[in-house]
């Protein structure tokens, strides 16, 4: 069963194979090097999903090259830092997480930034207005500037486990929050902050999108990265604008944009596409085996995988080891449209290898045949992870 369209309630009843399948295209999961190659397929890739998340667990790659690596099968990470720090059509600033995003985008958080500036106190209570105007003014005159570059810090008791016991630091992460400053380069996880104008080139900043438009934006990115959308999958993690996503919706909805989708297994939680998503031929899946980042797009919405895939994953780098089912930082395997496997993967940068620290099935189809070909695509991912 693909979809099948009740005309009298103008619903769309859609299998889970036939939504997977859906998500898998609008993910660009389903066809080798959608992006194509070089620094452009980066910029084309971050554009297309919107956001890339950034994590700083580095047992593997780090899971913003990995996400890149998945779509764009030559993928360098220098092309990443082209982009940031050269072509400037990428940067970074926080979706759901920290992420790299589209700089096309910008307006579209500028208004966040404002927010900050305004009324952040509370997340950087700590922040004092001459650690602010200091960090600010070397910016200034020298340029950009890591945390390396400051070294007269006093430090302070931390907050939390992951606060920074610099007082620059702190300023810098407020500054950056408020817009202020811009990360203008990584090496490795070590940032360069610089005045985000002058990054830039700005005269003036872009004019910040209306909270309309950054509803409209909001949805118009999950419809291209989804296909199948809910409210919840189009608000992650951003629960005060979900009354307004489902009036959005329901007025798209008016206007025959979106249709209402009952997917298979979903009960109440209703879901939307496209119509001509939904009536656009699918060929065959493709058997394409990916490892897939716990990070990845298609990954970290927990609840909606499940649904979707009938998997349901646990990232464990803080279970116990003796409680933990799938491993420290176990990557989920797609094979055509399937979850088959989660492989437990770490680097051994002086040996030169990838080790598989453990390997558990959640699929009983084909495991042999399977296993083979994971194998292979586990030697081109050594192969990326070592590459200089």
């Amino acid at each position: 069963m693909g979809a099948r369209r009740i005309r009298q309630a103008r619903l769309f009843v859609l299998s889970k194979s036939h939504a997977r399948r859906l998500w898998l295209r609008a993910q660009r999961l389903d066809e080798y090097a959608p992006f194509g190659g070089g620094p452009g397929a980066t910029r084309a890739a971050v554009e297309h999903l919107g956001y890339v998340q950034i994590d700083t667990i580095n047992v593997i790659e780090r899971c913003h090259h990995q996400i890149l690596y998945t779509r764009i099968p030559v993928y360098r990470r220098d092309h990443l830092r082209q982009a940031q720090t050269v072509d400037k059509t990428v940067f970074e600033y926080w979706t759901h997480a920290l992420s790299y995003v589209p700089t096309r985008d910008l307006r579209f958080y500028l208004g966040d930034m404002k927010r900050y500036r305004q009324d952040g106190r509370p997340w950087f209570a700590a922040v004092k207005e001459e650690d602010l105007r200091r960090v600010l003014a070397l910016i200034r005159k020298q340029g950009a500037l890591t945390i390396r570059d400051i070294d007269d810090d006093v430090l302070l008791e931390k907050e939390h486990p992951w606060a920074s016991r610099k007082p620059s630091k702190r300023a810098l992460q407020m500054a950056f929050y408020q817009g202020v400053v811009t990360i203008s380069q990584r090496t490795g996880m070590l940032k360069s902050y610089e005045l985000t104008s002058r990054h830039f080139g700005w005269q003036r900043p872009p004019k910040p999108a209306s909270e309309r438009e950054i509803l409209d934006y909001l949805l118009d990115r999950a419809l291209r990265s989804q296909a199948v959308v809910s409210v919840d999958s189009a608000c992650y993690l951003d629960a005060p604008r979900k009354p307004a996503m489902r009036r959005l919706i329901e007025a798209r909805m008016r206007r025959k944009e979106l249709v209402s989708v009952e997917l298979e297994g979903a009960g109440k939680l209703e879901h939307w596409a496209r119509p001509e998503a939904l009536d656009a031929a699918l060929d065959p899946a493709p058997e394409r085996i990916h490892i897939l980042s716990p990070f990845d797009p298609l990954i970290h919405q927990r609840k909606r995988l499940n649904l979707f895939f009938g998997y349901e994953h646990c990232f464990e780098a803080y279970v116990p080891k003796d409680k933990r089912r799938f491993g420290y930082f176990a990557q989920p395997v797609l094979v055509g449209d399937e979850i088959a496997a989660a492989v437990d993967l770490k680097t051994d940068r002086e040996r030169r290898k990838l080790l598989v620290q453990r390997w558990t099935w959640v699929s009983n189809r084909s495991r042999a045949s399977r296993k083979r070909r994971i194998e292979e695509a586990l030697h081109r991912f050594e192969s990326f992870q070592l590459a200089s």
